[in-house]
C-alpha cells in the first residue's frame, strides 16, 4: 500500500522522535524541533522522563493492578521500551492495540511493534478525535470487554486544545469499558514556563497544544479514581532512581493514573 507521508509538513510525532534521538524525521520535523527547542531548551529532558514514566506507569498497570489489555493512542514511533515490551515482561500474555494517524509510525509499527507469541500487539491508523471509530475499530473489539482493559494517553492531550472536546473523547472511551479498567495521562503542564512557551512555539509551527494547570489535568479524569500519588510532573509520579535524578525545572508534562470502579 503506497502511503503519503507528506514529510514537508511537521508531524508532532516525528517531532518527538527527532528530540529523542531517533531518525525517523524529515527536514521540516527538524526545523521545527529547533525553533521549539529554542523558546523550550529542556523539551527534549522532559521527552525523556516522559518516556520513562509511561515505562513506570505501564508496569504499575500491569504489576500492580493486573491489567493485561493495553489501547496506547497516540502511540507515536516505535521507541524502547515500548509499551509492550514492558508489560509483556510482567505477563507474555498481554495484548496490545496501538493507535496513531501519521503515516510513518504506520510504516514503521507494522514492522517493530512484535509481540511475544503468547500475547498480541496489532496497530490501528486512527486519529484521536475519533474516539468512537476507535473504541469499535475491530482490532481494538478483539479485546475482552469484560475484562478491564488500560487506556494510555502519553503526551497527546495537549494537541486537543478544547476542554469539551478532551473530556468528550475521554468519556467516549472509558464508558465501554469495565470496572476495574484504567487510565494514565500526561500531557503539558502550565505550571512550566519553558513548557508553556514550547507550546506556543508547536502552536506557531502549525501543531496547536495547550499547556494545562494540575487542576485542569485532574479533572480529565472525572468520574474515575485517580491512584497515589494523584496528578504530578511526571518524573514524581511513583519515581524510580532515573526519575528522581531529573530537577523539577526541566520536567514539563505532569499526569497520573486512575482506574474505573
Amino acid at each position: 500500500m503506497a502511503v503519503d507521508l507528506n514529510t514537508a509538513v511537521p508531524h508532532s510525532a516525528r517531532i518527538y522522535d527527532y528530540l529523542l534521538g531517533g531518525k525517523d524525521n524529515f527536514a521540516a520535523d527538524r526545523a521545527a524541533a529547533a525553533a521549539i527547542v529554542k523558546a523550550s531548551p529542556s523539551l527534549p529532558i522532559s521527552m525523556r522522563a516522559n518516556r520513562n514514566y509511561l515505562a513506570r506507569a505501564a508496569h504499575y498497570l500491569a504489576a500492580d493492578l493486573g491489567i493485561r489489555q493495553f489501547l496506547d493512542i497516540g502511540a507515536g514511533l516505535p521507541t524502547s521500551p515500548n509499551l509492550h515490551e514492558v508489560v509483556q515482561r510482567v505477563d507474555p500474555t498481554a495484548k496490545i492495540v496501538y493507535v496513531d494517524n501519521d503515516p510513518i509510525v504506520l510504516v514503521h509499527a507494522r514492522a517493530l511493534l512484535t509481540s511475544t507469541p503468547e500475547g498480541s500487539t496489532t496497530y490501528l491508523d486512527a486519529d484521536l478525535l475519533d474516539a468512537d471509530k476507535i473504541i469499535k475499530a475491530s482490532e481494538v473489539r478483539a479485546l475482552d470487554f469484560s475484562r478491564p482493559i488500560a487506556i494510555s494517553l502519553i503526551a497527546v492531550l495537549q494537541f486537543v486544545t478544547d476542554e469539551a472536546e478532551a473530556h468528550r473523547i475521554i468519556d467516549t472511551l472509558m464508558a465501554r469499558l469495565a470496572p476495574g479498567s484504567a487510565l494514565a495521562i500526561s500531557t503539558v503542564t502550565a505550571h512550566n514556563e519553558q513548557a508553556v512557551q514550547g507550546a506556543k512555539a508547536y502552536t506557531a509551527r502549525g501543531i496547536p497544544a495547550k499547556p494545562r494547570t494540575d487542576d485542569e489535568v485532574a479533572a480529565l479524569f472525572r468520574g474515575l479514581d485517580l491512584v497515589e500519588p494523584g496528578v504530578q510532573l511526571v518524573h514524581r509520579w511513583r519515581p524510580d532512581p532515573a526519575a528522581t535524578a531529573v530537577d523539577d525545572l526541566h520536567v514539563q508534562m505532569s499526569g497520573g493514573v486512575a482506574v474505573k470502579r
